[in-house]
């Protein structure tokens, strides 16, 4: 999930609806090595992206 996370690029997070402030925050919390929670609807756009 953390590599994924890391992966995506702002284009295809502003395709899949969320704003430049989530991405942000997921992204600075996937680099730090301490677990951390994905909602739901987060989780399945973020699915949704690597499918496509």
């Amino acid at each position: 999930m953390r590599s994924r996370i890391l992966d995506l690029t702002y284009t295809e997070w502003k395709e899949s609806g969320f704003s430049k402030g989530t991405l942000h925050e997921l992204k600075k919390k996937a680099r730090s090595e301490e677990p951390f929670n994905v909602y739901g609807k987060v989780k399945e756009r973020i699915a949704a992206c690597s499918s496509s």
